[in-house]
């Protein structure tokens, strides 16, 4: 009975577990797919706020047209500048510094951006049209700024990819001479080879002496009959291995500089 109770409990714990997981898993997936409603809910918000001051800058004058290019001007450079910089932050990590100065920025420019807003809806445009070159004149700041710091990040940007190319262009350049320097032999593969010469007339020195040794008096006498300045050339034996010439190249690695 203990046993079975033990296993019930086991069971237990177990079925809680993966309910509790699956209710985690189903909690994140929720708040995932609500976290993409609110984005898409947000861009197409965005895309028809757009238009419609695209529409007002175009088809309107006056101070209903000048608020509209306002607005138009400094969301346009404060969303450039954003996807800048967070772009070139995953490459470049010392642009946090300028993105924390580019989030200073957006908060004026937030509040800036809220005003142009209200004030479309202000009925006294005697008043609007009095105030436009004082907002003019804050939306240049801010536009501005925000221009230098994104054109200051893509110029740095450009800066290193130069000379990231100039570098690799310089590392090419040196491969493709060491590629095409064919002719070249190693100072390693000739002392091999000069090696395996020497070692391969050594062999032939003790054949010679101990063919000479076993040969005893035949040898002699043939020897004896030869001139005074004929020298004995022994004959190839078949078991000795051939070398090859110590100018033939051995087959070496690909040298890489």
């Amino acid at each position: 009975m203990e046993v079975g109770a033990v296993v019930i409990i086991f069971a237990l714990v177990v079925l809680f577990a993966f309910l509790g997981l699956g209710a985690w898993a189903t909690v994140k997936a929720v708040g995932a797919a609500k976290r993409g409603v609110d984005r898409t809910i947000t861009q197409a918000r965005r895309t028809v706020e757009d238009t419609t001051l695209k529409a007002r800058s175009l088809g309107q004058v006056g101070v209903t047209a000048g608020l509209a290019q306002l607005r138009l001007d400094l969301r346009a450079s404060m969303r450039a500048t954003q996807a800048a910089l967070y772009q070139g932050v995953q490459a470049d990590g010392s642009l946090k510094e300028s993105i924390a100065l580019f989030e200073r920025l957006s908060r004026h420019g937030h509040e800036l951006d809220d005003e142009l807003k209200r004030l479309e809806q202000e009925p006294d445009r005697k008043r609007i049209a009095q105030r436009l070159p004082e907002l003019r004149e804050r939306t240049a700041k801010i536009t501005e700024s925000a221009d230098s710091l994104r054109w200051a990040a893509r110029d740095r940007a450009r800066q290193f990819a130069d000379e990231d190319l100039a570098t690799l262009s310089a590392q090419i350049e040196v491969e493709s001479s060491a590629l095409r320097d064919w002719s070249r032999e190693s100072v390693d593969d000739l002392a091999a080879a000069a090696a395996a010469w020497d070692a391969d007339q050594g062999q032939g020195q003790g054949l010679r002496s101990a063919a000479g040794g076993a040969g005893g008096g035949a040898a002699g006498a043939s020897a004896q009959g030869r001139a005074p300045g004929q020298q004995h050339r022994p004959a190839l034996d078949a078991s000795t291995p051939a070398v090859g010439h110590p100018w033939q190249k051995t087959p070496r690695p690909e040298a890489t500089s």
